[in-house]
């Protein structure tokens, strides 16, 4: 049965509330089965997961590729001979665990095996080694692994990292109450793990293992599990160690409180001092850890798929829709026996609203003042890398990008009465979203439900946010209207215990789709508003991104 087609007309009836593109003709129709039916192949099993550097990666390039040709967009990425490809080249360093890794504590002479996965799930390592033999590392306790001097924090007072593994809790120290300024529940970037691994490279310690708490996490085990004994993938780096110690990876909750209890320490009287600015590092006295495993490290080649459309008036500056096409690929099976992370929801909704928006720009009766690019990254999954990497190398000058409009994980039932976005950073790009859903949709703005989870940190928007383009992460409302707020808060809950990170996220045949059309409506509108004017949204003048945006202004002349 084809789903009905949510057009873009419906929002230019409210072009007279928005002077900036008074008088432009609607473009073409959003249409809930295309997206219906790119989610279903791109989340298919034949893509295998969509991971960088395989056959899926293939698969899913070669679709999106054709997918953007069909819908009227020309290649936007690197130059050969003159002339733009449809894939800017994305070089990674891929590690992999060979085998079954070697691991072990020993407290005061005993010795505990732990396996992979259960108590423990240790990554392959990333600071250049292709092998790691660890015999008897000292463990230290390190509060939250934070040292922030303009906060006056710093949990490695003292202490000599060398040969250590340290111990740190996740999240910030006043997630839960709490001493400092680190937003409350609003995560900060020392919050993220990716940071905790870089300071613990910075302190010189051997290892890094991160005590997984649910709620501060905003994820459990299984997530951690699934994305932690796969595959790894870093951009590669003259010098990998200064920001990866040898060994980095999670224990569970359950097993630290054990390991503490046998040092005699108690875990929670701990983890309580580590929330104050006084607290010292502990080592767990007589505990030691071991580990030894190979290591196949290459550097490979993944890729970046760009579309794009030449501005009319100022095709030097660009307005980027973004979305990654990757997910975990084949890993671990669950409980079923399933080993592929098929991604429907994360991140092939994205992938479709990408190619999907790119149609509505392409098919609109008028093309745009300035150049409009899609852009979909590679290991989003592994760290945000392939718009690390083209926010560091970009193929069109960040100084001359007016915004970034990232899409991650839609929700593909039925529309809500809002929507949300990663994080709520004050910038004009954040107002402008808020203003136009007001008027051509009548959707509510809700700031990020779950601060505490660091999502502004964990979407493809940051890396732009962090050298100064003004760049939101578009998130689904979840005041539905079938079902209001306790519909959509039982529907998440499930997504995030059920099918985040894990095969079972696949496509349904009874996903309408029909909210996301209509959402990605208002994207478009928000888009197309922009790519027709002259105007720079900034940050705000308190926000933490308003010198790097400033500091280019010259460009923009």
């Amino acid at each position: 049965m084809k789903l009905p087609a949510v057009s873009l007309l419906a929002l230019s009836l409210s072009l007279a509330l928005n002077p900036a593109i008074a008088g432009k003709p609607a473009a073409t129709d959003i249409d809930p089965a295309r997206l219906s039916q790119d989610v279903r192949v791109l989340s298919s099993d034949e893509f295998e997961g969509r991971g960088p550097a395989t056959a899926g990666e293939t698969k899913t390039i070669d679709y999106v590729v054709a997918q953007m040709k069909a819908a009227g967009l020309q290649p936007g990425g690197d130059l050969k001979d003159g002339k733009r490809e449809w894939t800017q080249a994305v070089p990674l360093a891929r590690a992999e665990i060979k085998g079954t890794p070697t691991i072990s504590v020993a407290v005061k002479g005993k010795t505990q095996a732990l396996t992979q996965g259960e108590q423990i799930a240790v990554r392959a390592a990333q600071d250049g080694s292709t092998a790691v033999d660890i015999s008897k590392a000292p463990l230290v306790f390190a509060g939250y692994g934070v040292r922030a001097p303009e906060r006056g924090w710093d949990d490695f007072k003292g202490v000599d990292l060398k040969g250590k593994i340290a111990v740190v809790l996740i999240n910030d120290p006043d997630f839960d109450g709490g001493e400092g300024d680190f937003g409350g529940k609003a995560m900060t970037y020392y919050g993220r793990w990716t940071y905790k691994y870089e300071e613990a490279a910075r302190q010189g310690a051997l290892g890094l293992l991160i005590v997984h708490e649910t709620d501060p996490a905003s994820y459990g085990w299984a997530t951690v599990k699934n994305s932690n004994t796969n595959t790894m993938f870093d951009v590669v780096r003259d010098k990998p160690a200064s920001v990866h110690p040898k060994l980095e990876g999670w224990i569970q909750r359950d097993f630290a409180q054990q390991l503490f209890k046998q040092s005699g320490l108690d875990f929670d009287a701990l983890k309580a001092q580590a929330k104050t600015k006084a607290f010292k590092p502990v080592e767990l006295k007589g505990a030691t850890l071991s580990a030894k495993y190979d290591v196949d490290r290459q550097i490979i080649t993944s890729h970046n798929i760009v579309g794009r459309i030449d501005g009319t008036k100022r095709p030097d500056e660009t307005v980027i829709y973004s979305a990654h096409w990757d997910h975990l690929g084949v890993g671990q099976p669950d409980a079923k026996g399933d080993k592929i992370y098929n991604g429907a929801v994360d991140n092939a909704t994205g992938t479709a609203a990408l190619i999907e928006i790119g149609r509505a720009f392409a098919k609109a009766p008028t093309k745009p003042e300035r150049s409009v690019v899609f852009l979909a990254v590679t290991a989003e999954e592994k760290g945000l890398l392939g718009s690390e990497y083209y926010a560091s190398k970009p193929l069109y000058p960040l100084g001359k990008t007016v915004a970034v409009i990232n899409m991650d994980a839609l929700d593909p039932h039925g529309p809500a009465r809002n929507f949300t976005t990663s994080g709520s950073a004050k910038q004009e790009l954040l107002d402008e979203l808020i203003d136009t859903a007001k008027k051509v949709a009548n959707l509510d703005y809700v700031t990020d439900p779950k601060p505490e989870a660091g999502h502004f940190f964990r979407s493809d928007h940051f890396p732009f946010a962090k050298r100064g383009v003004p760049a939101v992460s578009f998130g689904s409302g979840n005041d539905l209207v079938d079902g209001g707020l306790e519909a959509g808060k039982k529907m998440e809950d499930a997504y995030v215990a059920d099918r985040y990170h894990q095969p079972a996220d696949e496509w349904e045949a009874d996903w309408t789709f029909l909210g996301m059309a209509r959402d990605l409506g208002l994207l478009y509108t928000v888009g197309r508003n922009l790519a027709d004017s002259d105007r720079w949204p900034n940050w705000d003048a308190s926000s933490e991104f308003r010198a790097a945006r400033d500091q280019t202004a010259g460009d923009r002349k």
